[in-house]
C-alpha cells in the first residue's frame, strides 16, 4: 500500500521521505516534516511508532500526524492527547480500499479530525485519495472504518454459509458465484469473493487484514459494553489467524 501511496506523493510535487519502523530514523525524520503519514499493519504497530518512541516528541509545534492504519478510537485518542503537548495535530483517517486504488488516486478516506486541519491536509490526502470524507472528529474515521468492516465481514460470513447451503442443495460454489452477481443479492463483499473464486481463495488472500480488523471491532465493543447481537454471529468464524 504505501509504495503507491508514495509515488502519487512524488508524482504531485510533494518532498517525500520513506522510512520503515526504526525509532532512530523515524525520529530524524519526523524533526524535518510538516506531515507525517503513518501507514503500518495493526494497532499494537500504530501505538509502537507514534506512542513507545520518540516519534511524537520530535515532531515540529504545527505539523501534523496522518493515521492510515485502522485502529481502536482509543489509539488515536492517546495519540492525539499526547502529540496535543507538543503543538502536533493528529488525524485519523483509514483507508477503504487496496494497493490498485491508491495507484489510480482512489482510495476511500474516512477523515476524523478538526476542519481546519482537514482543509490543510487536502493538498496530501486528495493525491491518493477520492472521496476523501471528512466525518468530523478526531477518532470518528476509525469508528466509521469498524463499522464499515463489520458490515463487510458480515457480508463474507453470511455469504460463506449460503455457499455451504447451495452445496447441500447440488449448486456448485462457482454457479452459484457467478449467478448471484447479477441478481438483488449482489454485494461489495460477493464481487471480491467472486474474482477470487472461492470464499475460502478469498480468505487466503484476504483474511488477515480483515480478521484484524474484526478483532478490533470486537475488542471496542467490549471496552464500550456493546453488544454486537447477530452480526457477532456472523462475524465470529472471521479468525484473526486466517491469511487473507
Amino acid at each position: 500500500m504505501g509504495r503507491p501511496v508514495v509515488a502519487r506523493l512524488v508524482e504531485a510535487g510533494h518532498d517525500v521521505r520513506e522510512v520503515g519502523r526504526s525509532p532512530g530514523r523515524l525520529a530524524e525524520v519526523a524533526a524535518e516534516a510538516e506531515v507525517v503519514v503513518v501507514c503500518v499493519f495493526d494497532d499494537e504497530q500504530v501505538r509502537q511508532v507514534c506512542l513507545d518512541g520518540t516519534l511524537l516528541a520530535t515532531m515540529a509545534p504545527g505539523s501534523a500526524r496522518v493515521v492510515h492504519t485502522t485502529v481502536s478510537p482509543l489509539t488515536i485518542e492517546a495519540i492525539a492527547a499526547r502529540a496535543a503537548d507538543g503543538g502536533v495535530d493528529v488525524v485519523d483517517a483509514p483507508v477503504s480500499g487496496g494497493p490498485q486504488d491508491a495507484a489510480t488516486g482512489s482510495l476511500t478516506l474516512f477523515v476524523g479530525g478538526a476542519d481546519e486541519t482537514v482543509a490543510r491536509l487536502q493538498p496530501v490526502l486528495g493525491c491518493y485519495g477520492d472521496p476523501v470524507l471528512h466525518v468530523r472528529p478526531s477518532g470518528a474515521g476509525q469508528k466509521l472504518k469498524l463499522i464499515n468492516n463489520a458490515l463487510f465481514a458480515g457480508q463474507i460470513g453470511l455469504l460463506g454459509e449460503c455457499v455451504r447451503f447451495g452445496e447441500r442443495l447440488g449448486l456448485p460454489e462457482s454457479t452459484l458465484l457467478a449467478a448471484l452477481r447479477h441478481g438483488s443479492a449482489v454485494s461489495r463483499g460477493l464481487e471480491l469473493v467472486a474474482r477470487h473464486g472461492s470464499v475460502a481463495s478469498f480468505t487466503e488472500a484476504r483474511g488477515e487484514f480483515l480478521g484484524k480488523d474484526v478483532a478490533v471491532i470486537r475488542g471496542v465493543a467490549g471496552e464500550l459494553g456493546c453488544d454486537l447481537g447477530v452480526l457477532d454471529d456472523v462475524i465470529k468464524g472471521i479468525d484473526v489467524r486466517d491469511r487473507v
